[in-house]
Parts: structure tokens; C-alpha cells; sequence
């Protein structure tokens, strides 16, 4: 790990976080089972620092980076919550029709990390746009724990219907060359093998971080190249690989998967003790030469 909080803790600590953010298991038993350790002799502060998600630290572009351009944008949403929002970053440097990547967040909203994924893609020469799950119910409210239970409470499908939306509205963007990449997180790496599986003309190209499979009846449809990231720790979303694999093979797919050696899942998000920088640098070096491939 490349976090200074997140030296000799034990890696249980890590996994049980991980049960607490995916909603198996709730707030005061996570914070019992930290206690477990405090009593072993871990420092609460040093445990709670290197679990839960510090945003300052996840700025690697600043908004106010004069080669970029952020504003929100709305797009319809007929079979979702009928309308949706995004961060719209654009580089500002580069004039034509550019690649345009979608960029979909955790099972908490639209935080302050993701926004920095979408930042560091139009520093890279892409139009991202990352939509706010969150936004029927007001938007991400400025915590995780607050966003993890409002997304929790929404339909599901809806959701699902409102990336597909915010994925046609950013295709036909006139800043769109045409082609879509899509890159996510947890959930929004679910959402990315989704988009791949639910329309096979939508994507030119896909990148799940720590995601699992679109349902299987729907897998016959893929046909854009993915990039699937994975932590070797990640046993939750590792054990649906398998046969993921075993499709993507049988219907001829052109996909990688890399697996981050001791990495946990969740080792991209650089706000919090899970992050590996070696390993968040190399994926992220691949996400964009995966993308340059096929949507340049």
C-alpha cells in the first residue's frame, strides 16, 4: 500500500469495510469490529483514516486547470427518472470532434474522486462526462455514508436507464467524434459491463474496475473491446470472473483482464487507505492506451 495510514493494518479491516460499503453489513457492527482491533492495540484514528475516504487527497487536476473545462449538463431520461445530470469536462487546448469517454461513479453518487477520474481523462485529451446517479433525489450530498444509502433506496432499473441515457446523450454530444468509451467503479464497473451487454452498438470500448457481469442472458450481446481491471484481494467480485471469462470466450469478445497483484478492491480511489499507487498508476496508464486504441 502506498498510503502512510494504511501501514500493519490487518487486512480483515480492509474486508470488513468492504462489507460495510457494498451494504452487508451496517455502520455500528463495522465500527464494533474496528473497536475489536483498537483493543488489540490499533489506533482508532489510524484505522478510521485509512478506511474512510479523505476527498482532499483525491485531487490530482484541479478544476481550475486552464487546459480543462467543467460544467453540469442535463440529459433526458424518459425510461429512468426522466432527467439526469453529469459533470461535463472538456479539454479546453484541442479544437474538433474528440473520443468521449463516460465515467460512472461508486454505489454512493457523484463524489469528489470520481469528478477527478473525469478531470484527469480531458487532461488526457478525452470529453468525459460523469453523471450523478443521485441527482432525482437532490444530488451526491457530500458524504459517502449519506450517498451510499440514498442510492440504495432508488430502483435499480432506473439507474441502469439513466447511464444507457447519459451514455446516447454523450455519443451524440456535438463534441463527439462518435465513438464511447466507458470506464467505472465498483458499481459504476457493473455499469460499464452493463452498457456493454444491454446494446452492442453503444460502446466502442469498455473499462470496469472491480465490477461484476451484466446478467448472463444479456452477455450475448457484447461486442465492444473491455479492459477488465480486478485486485487480487477482491474475493466478492473475483469469485463472478470465472464465468465471465468462460462467455466473453465463447462469444469471441477482444478483452483483457489484468489482475493487481495484493491490491484490494477499490485500489484506484486514491481518498482512502485501499488505494495502491503503483498499481492505480499502472491500470490508469492502461485504461487510457486501451482507449486511445479504439476510440481515437
Amino acid at each position: 500500500m502506498n498510503n502512510p495510514h494504511s501501514d500493519h493494518i490487518p487486512q480483515e479491516a480492509f474486508d470488513w469495510y468492504d462489507e460495510y460499503a457494498h451494504g452487508k453489513m451496517d455502520r455500528r457492527t463495522f465500527m464494533k469490529k474496528l473497536g475489536g482491533l483498537v483493543a488489540l492495540g490499533y489506533s482508532m484514528t489510524v484505522l478510521t483514516s485509512a478506511l474512510l475516504p479523505n476527498y482532499a487527497l483525491a485531487e490530482q487536476v484541479s478544476f481550475n486547470d486552464e487546459s480543462i473545462k467543467a460544467t453540469y449538463q442535463s440529459f433526458d431520461s424518459p425510461n429512468g427518472h426522466s432527467k439526469g445530470q453529469g459533470y461535463l469536462v472538456v479539454p479546453t487546448q484541442l479544437k474538433g470532434k474528440r473520443p468521449v469517454v463516460l465515467v460512472v461513479h461508486e454505489n454512493r453518487g457523484l463524489n469528489p474522486y470520481v469528478k477527478d477520474v473525469a478531470r484527469r481523462l480531458a487532461k488526457a485529451g478525452f470529453v468525459a462526462f460523469a453523471p450523478d446517479a443521485l441527482f432525482p433525489l437532490g444530488g451526491y450530498p457530500g458524504n459517502d455514508d449519506e450517498g451510499r444509502a440514498m442510492q440504495s433506496s432508488m430502483d435499480k432499473e432506473k439507474i441502469q436507464n439513466d447511464f444507457v441515457a447519459a451514455a446516447h446523450y454523450l455519443k451524440s454530444h456535438p463534441l463527439s467524434n462518435g465513438k464511447l468509451g466507458a470506464v467505472g467503479f465498483c458499481f459504476g464497473g457493473y455499469i460499464v459491463n452493463y452498457l456493454a451487454a444491454v446494446d452492442s452498438s453503444l460502446l466502442s470500448a469498455g473499462v470496469p474496475f472491480y465490477g461484476t457481469p451484466a446478467s448472463e442472458a444479456l452477455r450475448k450481446n457484447i461486442k465492444a473491446p473491455l479492459m477488465i481491471q480486478l485486485a487480487e484481494l477482491d474475493e466478492r467480485v473475483n469469485a463472478t470472473w470465472p464465468d465471465y471469462e468462460r462467455d466473453l470466450k465463447s462469444l469471441n469478445v477482444d478483452y483483457k483482464m489484468y489482475m493487481y497483484k495484493d491490491a484490494n478492491h477499490g485500489f484506484h480511489n486514491d481518498s482512502t487507505g485501499r488505494y495502491d499507487k503503483p498499481n492505480a498508476e499502472l491500470a490508469w496508464q492502461r485504461t487510457l492506451a486501451f482507449f486511445e486504441q479504439h476510440l481515437v
